[in-house]
């Protein structure tokens, strides 16, 4: 009696690379000279910076038809880009940021400078609750984790109101990571009295974005 073992190839470092790109997991990377727009984009999932500069950190990038005096600053590091960015992208489809002195402020005067961001499409389900509304966030299975909370208003669409101006950020992700983390079910009221105002006289909604974790 015969017994043949067939083998069975391991996969190569390129068949995982290949899985690791279709599916999201590596990162993405977006970078655009000043006065140009930054495009990030999820297919699949929702965006999550992981780093982000608006600055300059070498001669040659974004330095075509620069003067030299423009490119001498290669540790122009603005620290609060990262903060920006996740507040205007995260747990968004699609986001588009200019890489302007007027959103992220000039880190080094003078020098000509680019935006260079870091993301990944992470898989998570996004809640939207208008101001003065209460709801609940839930995982079916698993316990929530929150990835993103903000209070405020990030366009005009979401929770369409007279008062609807964009561009009100205050995240909330710490006050949620405190409240909801680990549980099955966690109840939001979007109000100023549990938020607080960062925009007086915007119609705001709190937006979240969670992903539910195995766990007992």
């Amino acid at each position: 009696m015969y017994t043949f073992n067939m083998l069975v190839p391991k996969p190569s470092w390129i068949t995982l690379l290949l899985f690791l790109c279709q599916h999201d997991v590596m990162g993405r990377n977006a970078l655009v000279c000043e006065g140009d727009t930054a495009n990030l984009l999820c297919s699949e999932g929702h965006i999550k910076v992981s780093e982000a500069n608006y600055g300059r950190t070498d001669r040659t990038t974004c330095s075509e038809g620069r003067p030299e005096s423009q490119m001498g600053n290669v540790h122009c590091i603005q620290e609060t880009s990262i903060q920006k960015m996740s507040l205007r992208c995260d747990g968004k489809k699609s986001c588009s940021v200019p890489a302007k002195n007027s959103i992220f402020s000039d880190p080094c005067h003078g020098i000509y400078k680019y935006l260079d961001v870091t993301y990944e499409c992470i898989p998570s389900k996004r809640a939207v609750i208008c101001e003065h509304n209460q709801n609940e966030i839930s995982c079916d299975s698993g316990l929530i984790l929150i990835q993103y909370a903000n209070y405020g208003r990030r366009d005009r669409t979401t929770c369409p109101n007279q008062h609807a101006t964009s561009d009100c950020y205050s995240s909330q992700i710490k006050r949620l990571q405190s409240s909801c983390n680990g549980r099955r079910t966690c109840s939001l009221f979007a109000s100023n009295s549990v938020f607080g105002d960062p925009c007086y006289g915007v119609y705001k909604y709190l937006e979240v974005t969670y992903s539910c974790e195995p766990g007992d």
